[in-house]
C-alpha cells in the first residue's frame, strides 16, 4: 500500500456550533487527494488543506459527465471513541460505480485507510449533539482535458468532511411525499445502480415541481411502465403491509443502498418478514383502501430512517399511519443511530472504529 504524505493547514477555520449545522454547507481543514494516469496508476496520495481544485475547461467531468461519488458518516460516541458504519460497502460501491463509468478501479483499502487518517486528523471537526455527524463525502472525476466522448485517461479522487445536523428539517417527522407521474430518475441498463452525478441532476426538476406543490420529496416510478415503486428521492422505500415488509427488488435501476441492506438484514434478525420483490402504486393505494397499509419510510445514509406520512398519487391523498410515524420506523431509527453512535449493541458487526 503507497504511502500517504501529510500536508497540515498554517490557517485553521473557524468551527461552527452543532446547534447551527445545516447540511453540507461546512467543511473541515483539509481533504485527501490522489491522482491516476494511465502511465502511474493511482498515485500520490496526500491529505493537504482544504482548497478549490484546478481543473482544465476542456476536462471530461464537465462535459460528458463522468464521476461517481459516496456519502458515509463518523460519530463520537459517549466515550469519545470515533466510528464508522460499515464503510468497506461504501468502497465496493464505489468501485461498482467505478466499474459502470468506466472509471479505474480504486485499492478499497488504501481508499478506506486514507478516509480514516484523514478523519483523525481532523477529528476536532465531528459535532457531537443529537443526530449530528461528520459526512464523509468521497468522489472520482475526469480530469482529461478533452472535448471527444470517450473515458478519460487522468483521473482524481477526493475526499472531503462535512460537519453536518439533520438532513430534513422536519428530523423524524413524516414527510410528504408526490408520487413522480411524467419524469423518470433511472431506467434498467442506464445508471441508476451507480453513485454518478447525472443521476441526481436529472432528479431536480422533478424534485423542484413537487416542493412548490409544498411536497418534501417524490417516488419514483420505473421508466418502462411507469408503475411500479423505485426510490423516494434519493433514498431506498419500505413499505410495510399486512404485518409484512416490503421494498423494491434490486433491477439494474434501484441503487443498491446500504442502509437499506442494513435495514433488511436488521429485519432478519429480529424475524420480521421482509421480501425484496416489484411493488406498484396500484398495490399500495390497494392496501391503503383496505386499510392494511400500516407504515412506509425511506432509507439513506443522510436521514437514515424518514417516514412518509402522506403520498399523493392521481389526485388521491393516501395518508399513512394517521400522518404519524410509525412504531417499526422508530424503532428502525432508534437501533440504528445507536448502533452507529455506540449507544447500542452491535450484534451484526457492523460499526468500525477509527483508531489515531
Amino acid at each position: 500500500m503507497q504511502e500517504i504524505k501529510v500536508q497540515l493547514t498554517d490557517n485553521k477555520k473557524e468551527k461552527p456550533t452543532d446547534e447551527q449545522l445545516p447540511f453540507g454547507r461546512y467543511f473541515t481543514d483539509h481533504m485527501f487527494v490522489m491522482d491516476y494516469s494511465q502511465e502511474k496508476g493511482w498515485y500520490d496520495a496526500r491529505i493537504i488543506p482544504y482548497q478549490p481544485i484546478v481543473l482544465d475547461p476542456a476536462a471530461i467531468v464537465f462535459h460528458y459527465g463522468q464521476t461517481i461519488f459516496e456519502g458515509l458518516k463518523a460519530y463520537v460516541t459517549t466515550n469519545q471513541d470515533v466510528l464508522l458504519f460499515r464503510p468497506e460497502e461504501n468502497m465496493k460501491r464505489m468501485n461498482r460505480s467505478n466499474h459502470r463509468l468506466c472509471i479505474p478501479e480504486l485499492d478499497e483499502n488504501l481508499a478506506l485507510e486514507a478516509l480514516k487518517k484523514l478523519i483523525c486528523i481532523d477529528r476536532d471537526w465531528i459535532p457531537t449533539q443529537e443526530g449530528t455527524s461528520l459526512y464523509i463525502r468521497p468522489f472520482v472525476f475526469a480530469t482529461e482535458p478533452y472535448l471527444g466522448v470517450a473515458p478519460s485517461t487522468t483521473y482524481q479522487f477526493v475526499i472531503i468532511l462535512s460537519p453536518v445536523g439533520a438532513y430534513y428539517k422536519e428530523g423524524m417527522n413524516p414527510v410528504k411525499i408526490a408520487v413522480e407521474s411524467e419524469y423518470v430518475r433511472a431506467v434498467k441498463g442506464g445508471t441508476g445502480d451507480a453513485k454518478t452525478a447525472g443521476n441526481y441532476a436529472s432528479a431536480l426538476k422533478a424534485q423542484e415541481v413537487a416542493e412548490k406543490e409544498g411536497y418534501s420529496q417524490v417516488l419514483w416510478l420505473d421508466g418502462k411502465e411507469h408503475k411500479y415503486i423505485e426510490e423516494v428521492g434519493s433514498m431506498n422505500v419500505f413499505f410495510k403491509i399486512d404485518g409484512e415488509i416490503i421494498t423494491p427488488a434490486i433491477n439494474g435501476s434501484i441503487l443498491q443502498g446500504i442502509t437499506r441492506k442494513s435495514v433488511i438484514e436488521l429485519l432478519k434478525y429480529w424475524e420480521i418478514p421482509v421480501i425484496e420483490r416489484k411493488i406498484s402504486m396500484e398495490e399500495v393505494y390497494q392496501a391503503y383502501k383496505e386499510g392494511k397499509l400500516e407504515e412506509a419510510f425511506g432509507t439513506g445514509t443522510a436521514a437514515v430512517i424518514s417516514p412518509i406520512g402522506e403520498l399523493f398519487w392521481n389526485d388521491y391523498k393516501i395518508t399513512i399511519h394517521n400522518g404519524a410515524t410509525g412504531e417499526l420506523s422508530k424503532k428502525l431509527y432508534d437501533t440504528l443511530t445507536g448502533i452507529q453512535t455506540g449507544k447500542e449493541e452491535d450484534p451484526l458487526n457492523w460499526v468500525m472504529k477509527v483508531e489515531g
